[in-house]
């Protein structure tokens, strides 16, 4: 899951950001709404969490410009006003969700979630195929009822190659979903990662490299061409 937080209180976006980051979700910081606009037309986010009172670009236009667009991605609202008037403003605005502040973060870490998962289309809250069964909310992935530990990494490519539902996803948007904009787009990260996955759902393959193209879980739950790449 790729999230982008703008707030322009530094501490409370690093501490938004980690975190997240500790729930597995790949998150990139910007600290102006200018900032924001930049990087939410650079980059597809699944969810955004914006900050209402932004310097540069207000929050209300940076959401409005989101949803004009046509994007996929949903808006979570944060404001410090929590009052019935302000919460019906922001989602007029076209936000899709709204948390006052201060606010607990176990709740906004659910918020995101359920977001995510509204998106086109729409995956399970479970992820299961054949005898894998991955829980996003849990963190827990299972195969034949015995649990695999997956770094948060693994963990996130594989929850991104499930939830495309037998598609081929490629390389560069696994880099572009699981990882950072830290990262670099020239490494390996994505092919090892996708190797020691393999190894730790064990046989028969599940993973398959279509080669030119990316990678797919078949729906049937048994890959036709598992290489090591």
């Amino acid at each position: 899951m790729r999230v982008l937080v703008v707030e322009d209180e530094e501490a409370l976006a690093d501490a938004i950001a980690r975190g997240l980051r500790r729930e597995g979700m790949a998150v990139d910081v910007a600290l102006d709404g200018d900032a924001g606009h930049e990087k939410s037309t650079i980059t597809r986010y699944d969810v955004i969490v914006l900050d209402r009172d932004l310097p540069g670009m207000s929050g209300d236009e940076l959401c409005r410009e989101i949803v004009s667009s046509g994007a996929l991605t949903r808006v979570l609202m944060l404001t410090a006003s929590g009052t019935v008037e302000d919460r019906v403003e922001g989602l007029s605005l076209g936000a899709d969700d709204y948390l006052a502040k201060p606010f607990a973060f176990p709740e906004l870490v659910a918020r995101v979630r359920a977001l995510a998962r509204r998106a086109t289309p729409a995956t399970p809250p479970v992820l299961t195929v054949g005898d894998l069964e991955l829980d996003p909310a849990k963190r827990t992935v299972s195969r034949a009822g015995r649990p695999v530990e997956l770094t948060r990494k693994e963990f996130g490519v594989l929850e991104v190659l499930l939830a495309a539902g037998g598609s081929v996803v490629s390389s560069e948007e696994l880099l572009e979903r699981v990882w950072d904009e830290n990262a670099d787009p020239f490494t390996t990260t994505v092919r090892v990662t996708v190797m020691t996955l393999r190894k730790k759902l064990g046989e028969p393959g599940l993973i398959d490299t279509v080669v030119g193209s990316g990678y797919r879980v078949p729906v049937a739950g048994v890959a036709t061409a598992a290489e090591d790449g």
